[in-house]
């Protein structure tokens, strides 16, 4: 179950955080580390980590904060880690979202334990038939498999990213309006900044269309975005 699962460890005690990722490096993770809560937040949304690692007490922005917002746009599974064993803190954190929440001192055995109780239980959502494939100009997605490849290269994309660029893909050639967009990518119930939209479609150009130095994600101003042969 270890193999090439990313683990994002949000603490900013560095003694501790070097102690989670040689113990959890040791067991196969692959792991990254970040001491400031905005900038893991930021990165939770960029990057593609299969489950998070969070301190409740961080610089900027708090791990309560970080889960609220992750939850907007993403299902990464999330433990949260802290010093303070007030059961408040636990029923808030358990209701905005996090998968599991433990305790600082902690038996690293216990903390394996969670993680794969955890990683057992994610299951991305996926209804799509096996062997499908989205494909234009050079760039073909497998939904069953969860794969982008451009030019037979590997994208990683997050979630978000992800499911935005398949609804864009099975709309070919059709202008959709950012309302659209949130509502089948965001959800109905969606309540935040309504910019999220030209924000992941940023991503998306930053990962397919610069890096491979192709367009593929067109904008028709005033009215929405739209992938085009």
């Amino acid at each position: 179950m270890t193999e090439n699962v990313r683990i994002f460890i949000v603490e900013d005690e560095r003694r501790i955080a070097r102690f989670l990722q040689m113990e959890l490096e040791h067991e196969g993770f692959i792991t990254s580390t970040e001491a400031n809560g905005r900038r893991a937040y930021e990165r939770i949304l960029q990057e593609q980590f299969d489950l998070v690692l969070l301190d409740l007490m961080l610089p900027d922005m708090d791990g309560l904060e970080i889960c609220k917002s992750v939850r907007k746009l993403s299902d990464v599974p999330i433990i949260m880690l802290t010093a303070k064993d007030d059961i408040e803190d636990k029923v808030n954190g358990l209701d905005i979202g996090a998968n599991d929440y433990l305790t600082k001192p902690f038996a690293i055995q216990e903390l394996l334990a969670r993680i794969r109780s955890v990683l057992r239980n994610h299951r991305p959502e996926s209804d799509t038939p096996e062997g499908e494939i989205l494909v234009v100009k050079d760039l073909v997605m497998y939904p069953a498999r969860y794969e982008v490849k451009v030019n037979d290269e590997h994208v990683d994309l997050t979630k978000k990213e992800y499911m935005l660029l398949e609804y864009l893909l099975r709309n070919k050639r059709t202008v959709l309006t950012r309302d659209q967009i949130l509502q089948k990518v965001w959800g109905y119930d969606y309540v935040g900044d309504t910019n999220v939209v030209d924000v992941y479609i940023r991503y998306l150009r930053a990962k397919i269309d610069e890096h491979f130095g192709q367009k593929y994600i067109y904008t028709l101003r005033g009215v929405g975005y739209a992938i085009k042969d």
